[in-house]
This record gives C-alpha cells, structure tokens and sequence, in this order.
C-alpha cells in the first residue's frame, strides 16, 4: 500500500505556500491525502466544495494526492485511512505553539500518528489564507500569493469583502 500522509487545512483560499507544502509532503509519501477541513466555527469565502475544486485545480501536476473534505477528529481520520503521518508547514515560532499542542493531542489519541513539520519556503514565510483576504478585499494584488491559474477565481470572490 506503501506510505501515506494526511496534510490538513482549510485552504480558504488556497496559496502558493500550501501549494508548496503539499507537493514536497507528495515527494516524501507513497501518497498524500489533502483534508480540506470543515470547521462549523467559521464562516469561509469559499465553500467545501469549491475549496476541493481549486485545490484540484492548482495541484493537477502532482499525481500521488487525493482532495477530500473532512470533519470530525483528525486522529480517526488518519487511522481508517491508514495514515502514518500528518504533514503541517510551519511559518513562524507562533504557528509551532499551536501546532505542537496538536500533535501531542493526535499522538495521545492515535499513537501510531507521527506529524512532521515542513519548514515554510522563506517566501512564503508570511504568507497566509487571511492575508490573502485583507489584500484581496481592498483590491490589492494577490498574484504573488495563490497559483495564476487561481487568481481570477480567489480575487474575483474576495475584493470588496471585508
């Protein structure tokens, strides 16, 4: 069956920098489950089903990955898929406080988990979905944020939302 990993994450929207994450996690694993996350705690731009259409969209270059939505515990996800590990990037000393609590969360429920964290590229270090939000929002250019076959999707949606 060979390796598998779990990257999870919202992606609302989709950047450049979980582009990146997700296609060095592809290199690393046999096979790469891509857990778009329900989160009935906010209110997303894009819906589930629109979220797992751009990820779709910008990842069709790499081949060993499979987009799904998912809710529920993270750590039974990655058991009934016969995960080994979950893949998170990491931007910033804050990202890893809230990361690390869980990964020791997941262990402590699925000890056979591992979670490995993937250093963000150094120009995508500041980059994130709700940074992505603001400048598009106010109109400002997003081109060096999302993937260009995206652009016109995520921009067109955001700008004037605030």
């Amino acid at each position: 069956m060979g390796k598998i990993a779990i990257c999870p994450g919202s992606f609302d929207p989709v950047t450049l920098g979980h582009i990146d994450i997700i296609g060095r996690a592809s290199k690393m694993f046999d096979k790469v489950i891509v857990a778009v996350l329900i989160n009935p705690n906010k209110r997303p731009s894009f819906d589930i089903n629109e979220r797992i259409g751009l990820l779709s969209e910008a990842t069709k270059g790499i081949k060993n990955i499979e987009i799904v939505s998912f809710d529920g515990l993270l750590a039974d996800y990655a058991k009934e898929k016969n995960a080994v590990a979950v893949v998170k990037g990491l931007r910033a000393v804050s990202d890893f406080e809230y990361e690390f609590q869980m990964a020791l969360t997941n262990k402590k429920l699925n000890p056979e988990l591992e979670t490995i964290f993937l250093t963000a590229n150094s120009q995508y270090m500041y980059l994130s979905s709700s940074m992505v939000k603001q400048v598009a929002s106010f109109g400002g250019d997003i081109s060096d944020f999302v993937p260009a076959c995206l652009y016109d999707k995520i921009y067109n949606r955001l700008k004037g939302v605030s």
